[in-house]
């Protein structure tokens, strides 16, 4: 049998789940993956969460978003729209927990799929950002970057009936909005050169660059244990690192709502929110 063959360790509520994670992660230095679970408490929507798995979500491409300058419009005309709301997102319970495991010598870093910033916001130091982040844009040409503040002015500039449009928020900072609301939308070049510009986050259907993942893999060796909180790990891009960690038999425990791919390799697996969950398991694991 093949560690994805066992079945699922069966989930524990809240207030078992504390002292489970406790026990199993007391002593030792943790390890942290975090997903889009961790911010839907700063009001941030996932793709995958118990309220929104059902919903049809149509993300961007990263080769159609390449090749087509209607994506590109479509893309950056969504992103006007929902940065607003996204920027105004602040760190909920779990980023402030996280950042005190920090703190506290616990955990020696996070790697996150998010790519909101958030974790910075909350005060944690180490956070490799597997998927990016939206505050930057890159030009695909010559590879200068831009604040995302700065682009969102000049898209406003260049398309000032757009302010007004009220949309639904996406997961992605983006926003819900119908093809042909998009039709006339100006999208604006890399000051520099005139080059397309692309948010620096990794898109559907792209690699998360060589680099940042053996930095990550350096991290999880770091660490004798893992907590994965808020991640259904149905992308590969993180299921990677609670995969290598049960292959060196490292202990796992998983803080989410709902199933997630990890769940036959988790040691504990706690379905909660994570804001309810982490500041008591940090209060149990820094208590003198």
């Amino acid at each position: 049998m093949t560690l994805s063959d066992a079945p699922p360790v069966a989930a524990l509520p809240p207030e078992a789940g504390v002292e489970a994670l406790a026990s199993l992660l007391r002593g030792r230095r943790v390890v942290v993956l975090t997903g889009a679970g961790c911010s839907t408490e700063s009001g941030i929507p996932d793709y995958r969460g118990p309220e929104t798995r059902h919903k049809v979500r149509n993300p961007i491409q990263h080769r159609e978003f390449l090749q087509r300058p209607e994506v590109r419009a479509r893309y950056w005309a969504r992103s006007l729209l929902g940065w607003p709301r996204f920027t105004s997102a602040r760190p909920n319970d779990a980023h402030f927990a996280l950042a005190a495991l920090e703190r506290s010598g616990v955990t020696p870093g996070l790697i996150t799929q998010n790519v909101d910033g958030l974790h910075h916001a909350a005060g944690s130091e180490r956070v490799l950002e597997l998927h990016g982040a939206l505050s930057r844009v890159r030009c695909l040409a010559c590879q200068a970057q831009e604040p995302r503040a700065s682009v969102q002015a000049r898209m406003l500039g260049l398309n000032p009936d757009f302010a007004h449009t009220v949309v639904e928020l996406r997961p992605d900072g983006d926003a819900e909005l119908p093809p042909e609301a998009v039709a006339d939308f100006r999208v604006p070049a890399c000051t520099r050169c005139g080059g397309t510009l692309k948010p620096d986050v990794v898109f559907f259907g792209d690699n998360v660059a060589a680099p940042l993942v053996q930095d990550a893999f350096a991290l999880l060796e770091e660490g004798d244990a893992l907590l994965v909180v808020g991640s259904s790990l149905t992308v590969y891009s993180g299921f990677r690192f609670v995969t290598r960690a049960a292959e060196r038999h490292v202990p796992i425990g998983i803080l989410n709502l709902g199933e997630s791919r990890g769940d036959s390799l988790a040691d504990v697996r706690v379905e909660a929110r994570a804001g309810d969950v982490l500041p008591r398991l940090v209060e149990s694991l820094t208590r003198a």
